[in-house]
């Protein structure tokens, strides 16, 4: 490729082709970096492990990356070093046949992994540390213990941590009063000494009465939203912030979403702990089962314990062509977008990335109302301790109408563009971009939407798209000034695998682990940047 772009050069010049010093010490220059720009390492399939098994990337523990397999009864980690070559495969036979969940709090050097399992009418909850080899550093530990009437299928507990790993936050949520529902929080350190218990009631006055995904912050505190629908699919009304202080045994009550007009969409909450904030943000619209007409958002200040600032985005009309194109009907434009990443700049800023996600079936198209009345785990009124996989690495990003095997229906999956939209400190928009792309699947979304990959000057956008009916995994990256850069595909059939870019894991600043179907087993690449 160098030699011919040289070559038409010298002859655009009217000179004969040939090398000078100049020309050649560019290209070695410049070989190098485009040899190492990106370097995948494959491992190799194992026996045990084909499409239906369950899988949890845990992360780079010491000099080894740690990948958790559930098989029916059989738990294991498989232990590969940084070639992903297996080391050992390593079976958790102190975990009990009758497990429910498990959840992995990775550090440098070890892992706590924290799962629970029914023994009898009592479900336990457990955990271990792990070391690099996936070996154990102490015996197993009682967390909690909860007697039931009947077998559990799904966990009744909650692991959620901070993004410094300092918090460790499991706990429960007793529903047997259906207008009450009792809190049992146990909050630990990175040690997994506990620091707080603490017990509290949630009024839940109406039937339609939700609650959204739960977060812990660096200092503790646990912080979540509360909201109530019409019905079970339709649209969000009454927001409120509830915020569970450390050291406290109560919850703050703070009413969002002031601007009656407006009827909110599914709330996404990310907490920016450098500038001691709560975001929540959420796509709204004017009427029941209208058209998405903005981006609500409000932003909750720990330091002055107020409400910094709430106000909505109307989406302009060149923003609408953007994300669907000039030639789409603009007023429904957003109508298949789903907020999908929140990053928090260091300044307070934010950006924000929407994907167009819909599925079609013999039955007809499902739109955003039928989602949202799918499978909600936190959805009023629930049975006594029953829950969906809601944090499972495993759950379909849709996570109300997905699964990775197919059903008895057949269903056409749909991931379309990404609209990046970014915010400074103040709420106000800076610049936005779409990164196009068409992507489908039938009867399973395994290898359809992206995976971002932060790497700090930069985010990359990882996803398939097929070329020639060769499944393709490409890169493009967003800078900070919201410039969009196409980078060289990375062909993931030269091994025949096929990636997975939603279910992948970021595990270092440089480097991430993206899971593959190759003839129809589940195998691991490891991504560097």
């Amino acid at each position: 490729m160098e030699n011919t772009l040289l070559n038409l050069a010298y002859m655009k010049n009217g000179m004969k082709p040939r090398w000078s010093l100049l020309a050649i010490l560019l290209v070695a220059a410049l070989l190098p970096l485009t040899s190492l720009a990106q370097k995948i390492a494959y491992s190799e399939p194992e026996r045990e492990d084909n499409r239906r098994t369950n899988f949890e990337i845990i992360g780079k523990v010491g000099a080894n990356i740690l990948v958790f397999k559930n098989n029916r009864s059989e738990n294991a980690i498989s232990v590969y070093d940084n070639d992903m070559k297996l080391i050992n495969r390593v079976k958790l036979d102190y975990m009990d046949d009758r497990w429910i969940n498990v959840d992995f709090v990775p550090y440098t050097d070890h892992a706590w992994m924290i799962y629970q399992f029914q023994r009898k009418n009592t479900v336990y909850c457990m955990a271990v540390k792990l070391n690099e080899e996936a070996k154990r550093l102490t015996d197993p530990i009682e967390l909690d213990t909860t007697r039931i009437g009947w077998s559990a299928n799904n966990k009744i507990y909650t692991t959620v941590f901070s993004d410094d790993k300092q918090q460790i936050m499991v706990f429960k949520i007793n529903s047997r009063n259906q207008r009450n529902f009792l809190f049992t929080t146990m909050l630990y350190d990175a040690e997994l000494k506990l620091k707080q218990r603490h017990n509290f009631n949630l009024p839940m006055e109406e039937r339609n009465d939700y609650l959204t995904d739960f977060l812990v912050d660096n200092e503790g505190d646990l912080v979540f939203g509360k909201f109530r629908r019409k019905n079970s699919s339709d649209y969000v009304t009454d927001l409120h912030m509830l915020v569970k202080k450390s050291d406290q045994e109560n919850l703050a009550d703070h009413r969002l979403n002031g601007e009656e007009k407006i009827l909110l969409d599914e709330v996404k909450i990310k907490l920016d702990n450098t500038n001691r904030r709560f975001l929540f943000t959420a796509l709204y619209y004017k009427q029941k089962r209208g058209n998405i007409e903005g981006l609500y958002t409000a932003v909750w200040d720990k330091a002055t314990d107020s409400l910094l600032r709430e106000n909505t985005m109307v989406f302009s009309e060149e923003l609408r062509k953007q994300a669907k194109g000039s030639d789409a009907n603009l007023r429904i434009a957003f109508n298949d977008y789903f907020i999908k990443n929140i990053i928090i700049k260091k300044d307070g800023g934010y950006i924000l990335a929407a994907e167009s996600m819909y599925t079609t079936s013999r039955g007809g198209a499902f739109n955003r109302w039928d989602y949202m009345g799918w499978g909600n785990p936190w959805a009023y009124p629930m049975d006594y301790y029953s829950w969906n996989y809601y944090n499972a690495p495993w759950s379909s990003p849709w996570n109300r109408y997905g699964n990775r095997w197919g059903g008895m229906q057949s269903t056409r999956y749909f991931a379309e563009n990404i609209m990046v939209l970014s915010f400074d400190k103040d709420g106000q928009m800076v610049w936005n971009n779409v990164i196009p792309k068409s992507q489908y699947d039938d009867d399973t979304d395994d290898l359809i939407s992206n995976y971002i990959m932060n790497t700090g000057g930069q985010l990359h956008f990882l996803f398939n798209v097929y070329e020639r009916r060769t499944l393709i995994l490409n890169d493009q990256s967003v800078d900070a000034d919201g410039k969009i850069t196409r980078h060289p595909t990375l062909k993931g059939l030269d091994k025949g695998a096929d990636f997975m870019p939603r279910m992948g894991k970021q595990i270092s600043s440089r480097s991430m682990i993206m899971p593959c179907v190759y003839r129809n087993y589940i195998t691991f690449a490891k991504i560097d940047f």
